[in-house]
């Protein structure tokens, strides 16, 4: 099939997006599953424990991609105003998807560049030539970043062309729940590649999984044979993610996109430009309320990532391979929150008041998760953590759909980039903050129970406010104000 077989005319009345049209934009959410599982897992784990390049190198250049995050407007509003092959989104996540797979295989080259020194010097040294490669990973790994905005960002916005308000948080909890689904498949697939590689006798060691487990280091490991197993990963793995992620767009935009229906469109695509969509997005007090919203939304559900496996360590006693376990719990639990929320709980509650009901429940998991330390009751923890994942669904869910509808059609990429923003950033920062919270929290209790609970009564307090940010969002005032000032930039009367 050409690009030009996908051309057709709108029809007046375009069709709503089915359940099988759903699972195929899910692929591409699936494919970014698989990408996630390769650089944050497999190529952490190979360089920290394989390679024995140090982990301060390792997670730096790993975090570089997180602080790509302010270009997902600028290609959000890209996309609305310039068209690849004739389509204003999908385009973008082609070429995105051949961009970040072709970056991560260049960076898995720079790693091998960097643990052949590391060989020869017999360990970590910093010279002008690992200085020299680490800045070039860094680099490459920054356009990894980039690339994965320029296909996320569009992609997220030809939702919002696509779907229609009775229709978006079933696309959601879909679309979503294969992105899931996909770290599931890429973490159990990369497991049984690894572990073939380790039968084969490339890694040595008689158990890796519990070598890297204990932090120790495989220094001897043969260099050339582990390329070779390696290399084929990450050839195979972007491959795919390309193929999800063409099989799950192509033609979609086309039969289903409303986006050319504005009326402004033909007006706005010369009109509007990168300067005047932030202005749009700026302008509306609903998207201040709102992006903060998500900034305090996202900092409280994910500041216990670094702390919760610890808490499982050193307050229930936990193995390491128990602990690891835990997250299983609340994968478990999100899975099932995003189905039933989707599908269930949006249409009946609407979608402000199922992302309220989902920050409520996750204060009151928080709560239960420090009941269970009191208690020393590991099961009291792990029931705790599939509800606090059901409860994280529910409110994503929620927020991504009401994300949607505080998006307007017209500068729709660039409003999506902005709520991208918003997560991303806060993402990174949530992680941080954990960490800090919990360090003094250490630096004032003795107990390690009550530094931990700190950080989860953090986390609750701040579900909490973001509850009373939430009710100060409304819709219609959005779309009103939105709807005035896009109309006043169209007619040039907008202070540049």
């Amino acid at each position: 099939m050409t690009i030009s077989d996908l051309s057709q005319s709108p029809p007046d009345r375009l069709p709503s997006v089915g359940p099988l049209t759903m699972m195929r934009l899910g692929l591409f959410n699936m494919g970014l599953g698989l990408m996630a599982v390769l650089t944050l897992a497999v190529l952490n784990r190979v360089m920290i424990s394989e390679l024995d390049i140090p982990a301060t190198v390792t997670a730096g250049a790993l975090a570089v991609p997180q602080f790509m995050a302010p270009a997902r407007v600028f290609f959000g509003q890209l996309s609305d105003s310039k068209k690849i092959f004739g389509l204003h989104r999908s385009g973008y996540v082609w070429i995105g998807t051949i961009l970040f797979g072709s970056a991560v295989f260049l960076a898995v080259q720079i790693v091998w560049k960097l643990a052949a020194i590391v060989q020869a010097n017999g360990g970590w040294i910093w010279t002008g030539e690992t200085t020299l490669w680490t800045i070039a990973l860094g680099s490459v790994l920054g356009f990894y970043g980039l690339a994965l905005s320029s296909s996320s960002t569009p992609f997220t916005a030809l939702l919002v062309d696509i779907s229609e308000e009775k229709t978006r948080s079933k696309i959601v909890a879909v679309v979503w729940s294969m992105l899931l689904v996909g770290v599931v498949i890429g973490g159990i697939s990369g497991s049984i590649f690894l572990s073939k590689v380790q039968q084969s006798g490339v890694i040595l060691g008689a158990n890796v999984g519990s070598m890297i487990s204990q932090g120790e280091k495989l220094l001897n490991t043969p260099l050339d044979s582990l390329r070779a197993p390696i290399n084929s990963l990450f050839i195979i793995a972007p491959a795919i993610a390309f193929s999800l992620g063409l099989l799950g767009t192509i033609g979609v935009e086309r039969k289903y996109s409303r986006f050319r229906q504005k009326q402004s469109v033909k007006q706005r695509d010369d009109q509007i430009t990168f300067a005047e969509s932030l202005k749009i997005v700026t302008t509306s007090r609903q998207t201040a309320i709102f992006f903060t919203f998500l900034v305090i939304f996202t900092i409280s559900l994910f500041m216990q990532e670094a702390v919760l496996e610890p808490y499982g360590g050193e307050v229930f006693g936990m193995s390491i391979g128990e602990s690891t376990l835990l997250n299983s719990y609340w994968g478990m639990g999100v899975l099932a929150g995003y189905s039933a929320t989707g599908f269930f709980v949006v249409p009946k509650l609407g979608k402000k008041n199922t992302a309220r009901l989902g920050c409520v429940l996750t204060a009151a998991c928080f709560g239960l998760m420090i009941l269970a330390g009191v208690t020393q009751q590991p099961n009291i923890l792990k029931y705790a953590l599939v509800l606090f994942g059901a409860a994280t669904g529910i409110g994503t869910i929620g927020a991504i759909s009401l994300m949607l509808d505080l998006t307007a059609a017209e500068t729709a990429g660039t409003f999506i980039g902005t709520w991208a923003l918003a997560q991303a950033m806060s993402r990174a920062i949530a992680t941080l903050l954990g960490g800090v919270v919990l360090d003094i929290g250490r630096a004032i209790f003795e107990v390690p129970l009550l530094a931990y609970s700190s950080v989860f009564a953090l986390q609750a307090i701040g579900m909490t406010c973001a509850v009373l940010v939430l009710n100060r969002v409304n819709v219609r005032e959005f779309k009103e104000n939105t709807k005035q000032v896009i109309a006043t930039v169209l007619e040039g009367e907008l202070d540049g």
